[in-house]
């Protein structure tokens, strides 16, 4: 009978500085890093023309922000999973896969038997097993450190389920792993913070914290909190309390990550533009096979998309750039929250349009930190398509700040 899920034993350090800890640096190699890692010199046409067959096409506007991709799709599962963030798409694929023989196993994470927020990288090899990893995790994790595991272990078929920073180095490491398949399953990833950190957040959104099960930030511009006892709460965006977070509550690494859409991945499992389903971007022939794997269980059609994003990146845009460093400005009086809240899921951009907001957003402010905090950087961290998303908003390179001129 197949083991349980591996859970490795880390016993060297934590790395430091501009890192998310994907597991690379505790590796046996930890000089890999310099080739594996999104944050010291990417190379995405590179690495999207080897994944993809081809590099992002930028005459067509949506492969600009969200990479290389064959449809996209609004979608859910029917019927949902119990205990999925939403209805469980990534962890139903990564069962299909091991239930059909297609991988020996599955990397993704699972909650820390002490903490449900805490993520635990884990090597799953039982379809059954996938239920325990349904859900969100918050905090780093190193899950591509259990590359190693999977090489003593002789496996050559295996599935990953990961946030951009982890799937960016596997993809980078990738021929050196010596496997014959690798599927991988992306989900966009914004904003992590340590798993204390998190804590804090909860502790300012409820007084009996410890009881909140579920969190997820919505396209409706609210947050939905859900508690053991069955309670449910939504936040407006507008009404969280941003400003009690301290400075670094965010980590340059997340304010300055320029694949929220999880590029490199075969098939990318998000909710951005699913109008209250989720949204998948099948990249390639592999994110095809992935999606087949769910059959009838898929209720799919193409997303929809509305309102305008312009007027609310650059009002974001202004917010970071006044902002003295750290988390950005919020200035709107209190008494305006309410009706703002009220007509942003209303008249607010949906669908793609939402999911191209926060996108253009995340690449102005992957510019504007690394400018105020890391300038020396931004030749080699910032790619040629994130420049493209910011020129209809007068954000330009200055003088040695673009290394590609294309």
């Amino acid at each position: 009978m197949t083991a349980p899920p591996f859970t490795p034993d880390f016993r060297v350090p934590e790395p430091r500085g501009l890192c998310t800890d994907c597991g690379v640096s505790r590796m046996a190699d930890a000089k890999a890093c310099g080739r594996a890692c999104q944050f010291i010199k990417p190379d995405y046409p590179g690495l999207e023309t080897r994944m993809h067959g081809r590099a992002r096409d930028n005459l067509q506007p949506d492969e600009t922000g969200f990479g290389v991709f064959r449809r996209m799709l609004r979608a859910r599962l029917t019927p949902p999973k119990e205990g999925a963030q939403w209805t469980g798409i990534a962890s139903r694929i990564g069962e299909r896969l091991l239930e059909t023989g297609a991988v020996e196993a599955v990397l993704t994470v699972a909650p820390d038997p002490e903490d449900r927020w805490k993520p635990r990288p884990v090597i799953v090899m039982r379809a059954q097993d996938m239920a325990g990893c349904r859900g969100m995790r918050m905090g780093y994790s190193p899950l591509v450190a259990l590359m190693e595991e999977v090489a003593v272990r002789g496996l050559k078929k295996v599935a990953l389920i990961g946030i951009p920073c982890q799937v960016y180095a596997v993809r980078a490491l990738e021929e050196e792993f010596g496997l014959e398949k690798l599927y991988v399953i992306g989900t966009p990833c914004s904003d992590n913070t340590t798993t204390e950190n998190f804590h804090t957040f909860l502790a300012l959104l409820d007084d009996a914290p410890e009881t909140i099960s579920y969190l997820e930030f919505r396209a409706d511009f609210r947050v939905e909190l859900r508690f053991d006892d069955g309670r449910k709460k939504l936040i407006p965006f507008l009404s969280l309390p941003i400003s009690k977070l301290p400075r670094d509550f965010f980590p340059l690494t997340c304010r300055t990550c320029v694949d929220y859409t999880n590029a490199l991945s075969d098939l990318t499992v998000g909710y951005m533009a699913g109008e209250g389903d989720q949204w998948l971007i099948v990249r390639n022939e592999r994110g095809e096979e992935l999606v087949a794997l769910l059959g009838e269980e898929l209720v799919s059609s193409p997303p929809g998309s509305s309102g305008k994003r312009a007027p609310h990146v650059a009002a974001f845009i202004a917010n970071v750039e006044r902002a003295a460093g750290g988390l950005p400005l919020r200035s709107m009086p209190d008494w305006v929250r309410p009706l703002v809240s009220f007509l942003q899921p209303r008249i607010g951009p949906k669908g793609l349009e939402f999911a191209r907001t926060r996108l253009e957003m995340k690449a102005a402010e992957t510019v504007i930190h690394l400018r105020r905090e890391e300038p020396g950087k931004i030749k080699n961290m910032v790619p040629a398509h994130v420049w493209r998303l910011l020129e209809a908003y007068g954000l330009k390179p200055a003088d040695g700040e673009r290394k590609d001129p294309g």
